[in-house]
């Protein structure tokens, strides 16, 4: 693939091997405009970076190379990887955010980001499931990609996973058990940052946080009969390793 090259000089020194790619993390920039953005991941003050950044015209940019560690993930965990900086490839979207304005992402920005993802995915095997958002692997401290990503349409490509829309269910929804299972669905899928046995205060950002990808037109941060349904489909489709 070609794209322009603006050397960020966040990265680990280290060089990593090609097997220890396992994610691709999506993320915005959450900046007022792409020159801001890039002044941000190649300042070494803000200590932050990502391998490519892909703006509103669908132009990409290389801010690090995919064998050096780039800071984008931060404090994150999925499964049993933790500090996925180290395991991961970051690709920055320029959108504004909540923060500035959050904007539908573009055609041209998605369909660039399409393509890359194919790319990477194929070059460094990467899993269907382990293509995720910030939110996925920083809940408590992230909201992005955000609830305007098309997570829907990328699923389409086997680029993320999700639900059939149609599925039926015999599950039986009980609002007072609902919790608890609920949060054992999360854990198998990938989710971490909370207790599967205790209530907590941030319970309610964890499920914004699912209820931002998969319903995106629903997030309440309350467990409905939906969003546990679309819970336990996606746990019992990893349980089985049906996701890909």
């Amino acid at each position: 693939m070609q794209y322009k090259i603006i050397k960020s000089p966040n990265y680990s020194v280290n060089t990593r091997k090609k097997a220890t790619i396992k994610f691709l993390i999506i993320h915005y920039t959450g900046m007022q405009s792409k020159r801001a953005s890039i002044l941000r991941l190649t300042s070494l003050k803000s200590k932050v970076s990502c391998h490519y950044l892909i703006d509103r015209e669908g132009k990409t940019i290389q801010l690090v190379r995919d064998n050096k560690i780039a800071w984008h993930a931060g404090k994150s965990q999925w499964k049993n990887f933790k500090k996925l900086n180290e395991s991961s490839i970051g690709i920055e979207l320029v959108n504004k955010g909540h923060s500035f304005g959050y904007q539908t992402f573009t055609k041209k920005q998605i369909s660039k980001l399409e393509k890359l993802c194919l790319f990477l995915k194929k070059k460094y095997k990467i899993k269907t499931c382990n293509v995720l958002g910030h939110s996925d692997i920083a809940p408590l401290r992230k909201i992005d990609p955000g609830e305007k990503f098309p997570w829907h349409q990328l699923s389409k490509k086997k680029l993320g996973i999700w639900y059939k829309e149609n599925y039926t269910s015999q599950l039986s929804y009980k609002k007072k058990e609902s919790r608890n299972f609920f949060f054992k669905n999360l854990f198998n899928i990938g989710y971490r940052y909370f207790s599967l046995k205790k209530k907590n205060i941030k319970d309610r950002v964890i499920i914004k946080s699912f209820q931002s990808k998969f319903l995106p037109k629903n997030v309440t941060g309350k467990i409905d009969q939906k969003t546990y349904k679309i819970s336990h489909y996606l746990a019992n489709k990893q349980k089985k390793n049906l996701i890909f």
